[in-house]
């Protein structure tokens, strides 16, 4: 058993370290201010600006209408974060690869952006209404559709990133390939011209493999990667039996010693934000969300207070604990956990290795969710459609991530006391245990 659990370890840390994987997590991290900038100008929005008649709005006390003058202002602001989150994807993706092999060119993540837009229509069809009422489709020239550019092209951007960078490489690599001007010349202009081969070898194969696909398969890179990968994998971790199957392997991880949530990131986070951003474009269109399950639900119901919602153990400790050792530990992480950062009792508890602890740790978080997605379709939890930072405190954070759904926030704190009810049990078992002495824990 001891040799099994040391394989699965090595082999979720070689996967967690893998450069691909990790230059996707990293760059999801890098975009994450503009996502929250994003989100929020949609919700400041909505609590400044909107006039519409029954919105909790500052524009609609009487005296301050004008504030509505503004939305113009917070709409463009969220359309440049969030319209444009692929195109940021596969610069980062490329710039992390290139980085992973010590080249460091600013070519790169260009060359990734040249790269990726090869693949896109530049042409929209749109119907069209002519005052006489007849209906014609025009076509307009030298656009790109949204389509591309925003979280629904992340997959694409994510294989586009990782494609380019290592042709962008390849290339580098031959020094034959390098134009090298004479030594008067300024640097900058030298290393201009010294990595143009490479980039005009990169954004040609790529143009010719999205060309391929137009001829042998009828189809674009786009719609192909949308149909065959993207798709199935919204429809499971959008579904709840799927989502609960992917954060019941992260926490199985996570009682082994390995962040399950970073290590499945890279699967996880492309979709899941995809979702929210469908939320926050049919909430600005006044038609229905159709995603209950996105990237704020899983912060907000899932690993709010830290992954296995430590929350409900810390609760339990201080109800029921008779060990002075988790007492002193729940005490030290009391802070950490109001900002959803749970190391300290995972590790110092510990929950990692720890056969009692892990039956909770995976089956809170999971309980919490079916009820929160219960919760949230019978409507007494708004859905969530803001990416609020993820260090926001518990019931503030279900508060703002739905808009200023009171009832979202409650969610979390009925969700807190289900992770408690689900803790007690192995709190109290766990007091009939011996306390390690101080030398055998060293």
């Amino acid at each position: 058993m001891n040799s099994f659990t040391q394989k699965l370890t090595d082999f979720s840390n070689r996967l967690a370290k893998q450069r691909y994987i990790s230059a996707i997590k990293d760059s999801f991290m890098n975009m994450m201010p503009l996502i929250i900038c994003g989100s929020f100008a949609i919700l400041f929005q909505n609590v400044i600006c909107s006039t519409q008649e029954g919105y909790l709005s500052l524009a609609n006390i009487p005296g301050l209408s004008f504030l509505s003058v503004l939305s113009p202002m917070f709409s463009a602001i969220n359309y440049a974060c969030m319209n444009f989150m692929a195109i940021g994807i596969v610069m980062m993706i490329a710039v992390h690869i290139g980085e992973s092999f010590d080249n460091h060119d600013k070519a790169i993540g260009l060359n990734a952006v040249a790269c990726f837009i090869t693949l896109c229509a530049t042409t929209l069809e749109q119907t069209v209404t002519s005052p006489s009422g007849e209906e014609f489709t025009a076509v307009i020239a030298n656009v790109l559709s949204s389509k591309y550019t925003s979280a629904s092209g992340l997959f694409v951007a994510i294989f586009v990133g990782i494609f380019s960078a290592r042709l962008y490489l390849f290339f580098a690599s031959m020094k034959k390939l390098e134009i090298r001007l004479p030594e008067s010349v300024p640097a900058i202009v030298s290393k201009s011209f010294a990595v143009l081969l490479p980039v005009v070898f990169s954004v040609f194969i790529t143009s010719a493999v999205g060309l391929a696909f137009r001829l042998t398969v009828h189809m674009t890179v786009f719609d192909a990667i949308t149909a065959f990968i993207q798709a199935p994998l919204t429809k499971v971790l959008t579904g709840l039996p799927g989502y609960l199957l992917i954060y019941v392997i992260a926490n199985l991880l996570w009682c082994l010693g390995i962040n399950g949530t970073q290590v499945l990131s890279a699967v996880t986070t492309p979709v899941l934000l995809s979702a929210l951003l469908e939320n926050t474009q049919a909430h600005m269109a006044g038609t229905a969300m159709p995603n209950v399950i996105n990237a704020s639900f899983a912060s907000a119901y899932t690993y709010i207070t830290g992954s296995g919602f430590t929350g409900g153990l810390m609760i339990a400790i201080f109800l029921f604990s008779k060990r002075d050792d988790y007492r002193s530990i729940a005490k030290l992480e009391l802070p950490c956990a109001i900002f959803n950062i749970n190391e300290p009792i995972v590790f110092g508890l510990p929950i990692v290795m720890n056969p009692l602890m892990a039956i909770p740790f995976v089956l809170a978080p999971a309980a919490a969710s079916v009820v929160a997605y219960f919760l949230t379709n019978i409507g007494f939890a708004g859905t969530m459609y803001i990416q609020a930072p993820w260090t926001t405190p518990i019931f503030i954070q279900g508060f703002l991530s739905s808009g200023g759904s009171i009832g979202a926030g409650i969610t979390q704190l009925i969700c807190l006391a289900v992770s408690t009810a689900i803790y007690t049990p192995f709190v109290l078992m766990a007091n009939h245990q011996a306390v390690p002495k101080a030398e055998e824990q060293a």
